[in-house]
């Protein structure tokens, strides 16, 4: 059954490499560190109706979880984002990538039933939300409580997916709806990561289409991002997500339209969509995908 992100991020918030030297960075990195939190918000508010719509196009990456520990892959820690880097975080900007990137990683561990990996990522979600001044949205210890059985995942879907429709809603409300499209953007990502890491080591045809399907997304988070290229550390992200775009041109997808038909999930009556998806996706383009990834990722988390 397709999820959308944002029975995603719900469900990873409510379920829930090493920091890198200054020294060392290359100048878009020092933009992203050092973005002034106190630059005044744009005033440009994306309608709840577009939000809605490109939430709903994005598919849960706890979907991709659950592909990945299917195919018997085992959990892989190291994949996700370290709790260490959190001292690093000291911008909206960059609380608000992470606490998506998080989410998505605690997402992970949940599906895997790592339940103090759940739990500590819990915190760092916590600590990423308070930072932002959303943290009144969550009940962290019901979060515990659920986050310590994987079994509890289906309540955890029931229960929280409203909430990042009330957090877009309290940010649209402060001018601050652009750090609602950085947390999806941020989740986005990192699900991607973890898809483009299992490819290398576990060529699996399935996942090497998700990751070609992204094309479409990724063309969806670019337009809502464009609203706010005035702040110069989304305009440094816009970049690198422009030539990551480059190399989904060249990716091939083509969609059979077929009709929706309707089902009843937990009373509530949801369309599904029965149309087919044909993606093509050559060896080199997986390469290049997987390294721009990582390359934007890298620049996020350190």
């Amino acid at each position: 059954m397709k999820k959308t992100y944002l029975i995603l991020l719900a469900a990873a918030v409510l379920a829930g490499s090493g920091t890198g030297c200054e020294s060392n960075r290359i100048p878009d990195q020092q933009a992203f560190a050092a973005a002034d939190t106190t630059t005044k918000p744009t005033t440009v508010k994306v309608s709840k109706e577009v939000l809605s719509d490109i939430i709903q196009s994005i598919p849960s990456p706890l979907e991709v979880s659950f592909l990945i520990k299917d195919m018997g892959v085992k959990y892989d820690k190291t994949s996700l984002n370290s709790l260490s880097n959190i001292a690093n975080y000291n911008t909206n900007y960059r609380k608000a990538l992470n606490l998506g990137i998080y989410s998505t990683d605690l997402g992970y561990a949940n599906v895997y039933g790592q339940t103090q990996d759940a739990l500590n990522y819990v915190g760092s979600v916590k600590e990423m939300a308070d930072g932002l001044s959303i943290g009144q949205f969550f009940d962290f210890a019901t979060i515990k409580r659920l986050a310590s059985n994987s079994s509890n995942l289906d309540s955890l879907l029931l229960v929280t997916t409203t909430n990042f429709e009330k957090i877009n809603v309290h940010l649209q409300e402060q001018d601050r709806a652009n750090l609602s499209i950085l947390i999806l953007t941020g989740g986005w990502l990192e699900a991607l990561h973890l898809t483009c890491e299992v490819v290398k080591d576990h060529p699996n045809e399935a996942l090497r289409e998700r990751i070609g399907d992204q094309k479409v997304i990724l063309g969806r988070l670019l337009t809502l991002l464009k609203y706010y290229e005035a702040d110069p550390s989304i305009r440094t992200l816009l970049a690198d997500l422009t030539e990551m775009q480059k190399h989904y041109d060249k990716v091939q997808v083509t969609k059979e339209y077929k009709e929706s038909t309707t089902k009843e999930v937990n009373g509530m009556l949801q369309v599904v969509d029965n149309s087919i998806t044909k993606v093509t996706v050559t060896d080199e383009d997986l390469n290049n995908i997987s390294a721009s990834s990582a390359s934007i990722r890298s620049k996020i988390i350190n």
